[in-house]
């Protein structure tokens, strides 16, 4: 389905100027919200045992075996333009949260693991070992949802909330470019923010694709991808830029008193398939 072709046309009957929805469409990501609800058939799980290919043992960090997240059918989800997901087969999704929480400079795969089953590969539902912990499985359906960065989201206490309450000459350089942007070339920015999650809404608990680039999965991405003994230091740019090179592959939403994960890749290592590069990142929200 043409997505970008419904929002534009839905947007020019609202009186936005083509070259306005052009700037915001660039922006603009649809993301896959999978729950428990819905309706439609399951396009995989929370939790549960996966299928793994015959022959492969269930994926540890050393001797300590990682849970199952996530089984999701690539096929059966809704195609995204830009979100280069395999056509087929079916992505596993392994992490023990609370290691990948206790050590934010963990390197990729060590205490999570992403697996790609292609189709026709002879599969087995696995043995759990005895020391794993085996989350209640939980059947997923797949809906459409309209994402945007959170400096153009509505009152984002990250950012717009917080600029409200300064002054101009308070700003940095980086605030006000980005504050002259959004008054200056998106006039009508929240008309095309209502419209956009109009068209694509969902509360969905887990996410495929979309956006992350709030302050603490800024923060340990780039902590993570620095070498050992550098100094994390980084600034507002940082956020945007690594929007536009990394995407969450799968994002639980922030729980109260419990660990929840993000799994994010560079957009070119997904285009490549190269399941091994991506990054954890696990928070806890204390209550």
């Amino acid at each position: 389905m043409d997505h970008q072709g419904e929002f534009r046309r839905a947007a020019l009957e609202l009186g936005v100027p083509d070259e306005e929805i052009s700037r915001f469409s660039r922006h603009l990501r649809l993301a896959i919200g999978m729950s428990g609800g819905g309706d439609g058939p399951p396009v995989g799980h929370i939790g549960g045992l996966p299928r793994l290919p015959v022959g492969m043992e269930w994926p540890t960090a050393g001797d300590v075996p990682l849970p199952l997240l996530l089984s999701v059918d690539c096929g059966a989800l809704p195609r995204v333009d830009g979100f280069d997901l395999p056509a087929d087969g079916t992505l596993l999704f392994f992490v023990h949260q609370e290691r990948d929480f206790g050590d934010g400079r963990a390197d990729p795969g060590q205490y999570a693991r992403v697996v790609h089953v292609p189709d026709g590969t002879a599969t087995a539902v696995a043995e759990p070992p005895g020391s794993v912990r085996v989350g209640e499985r939980i059947d997923v359906r797949a809906e459409l949802r309209a994402d945007l960065p959170l400096w153009l989201e509505e009152g984002d206490e990250d950012w717009h909330e917080f600029w409200e309450d300064l002054e101009w000459e308070d700003m940095s350089p980086f605030q006000q470019k980005l504050s002259r942007y959004m008054e200056r070339e998106l006039p009508h920015l929240d008309e095309l923010r209502s419209l956009a999650h109009d068209l694509w809404p969902s509360g969905a608990h887990l996410v495929i694709g979309g956006y992350a680039d709030d302050e603490v999965t800024v923060g340990s991405v780039l902590a993570k991808t620095l070498a050992n003994g550098e100094w994390l230091s980084y600034a507002d740019e940082d956020a945007l830029r690594l929007a536009s090179e990394w995407i969450p592959l799968a994002q639980e939403a922030r729980t109260y008193a419990e660990h929840y994960t993000k799994f994010m890749i560079r957009l070119d290592d997904l285009a490549a398939a190269r399941w091994d590069t991506a990054l954890t990142v696990t928070h806890f929200q204390a209550p």
